[in-house]
């Protein structure tokens, strides 16, 4: 395998781009020989359909688009980043029983830290930001079971 395999999307920030990002990722994944239900595929669906959410969402408008990158390197590393161009870093917010949402950013950090890696956010040259995931690739990562 080459050292680093990328793939990169840009959308439209429109609540429909949302799927269309977590079949991206799936997709470049499954390219790269991961099997399309293999645990991991999971993970990575939920944490960019959770950041395209909040590129969407949060952006009050300000960013036309947002892009999902994904890149592998060495075959130990993938890293999922989403870009928009709205300044505001993510907030966390108390998580009130009553509350539809705000939970995206804590789900996300712990289902890297689950997997034993790392969420960070980092500003753009152009003003925006990048929440980026880090986790480790098993190769061969295992299919999950069906459900019975």
């Amino acid at each position: 395998m080459a050292d680093l395999l990328e793939a990169s999307v840009t959308l439209p920030s429109d609540p429909a781009s949302v799927a269309a990002a977590r079949a991206y990722a799936v997709g470049a994944l499954v390219e790269w020989g991961l099997p399309a239900r293999a645990e991991i595929a999971d993970t990575v669906r939920l944490i960019v359909s959770e950041l395209a959410t909040n590129a969407v969402q949060h952006t009050l408008g300000q960013s036309p688009t947002f892009t999902v990158d994904l890149a592998l390197e060495r075959d130990e590393l993938l890293r999922i980043g989403v870009t928009d161009s709205h300044p505001r870093f993510p907030k966390r917010l108390p998580a009130a029983v009553q509350q539809d949402n705000g939970r995206g950013m804590v789900i996300i950090r712990w289902l890297a830290a689950e997997c034993g890696g790392r969420l960070s956010v980092r500003r753009t040259r152009e003003g925006g930001k990048t929440v980026c995931i880090e986790l480790p690739w098993t190769p061969g990562a295992q299919e999950t079971p069906p459900a019975r």
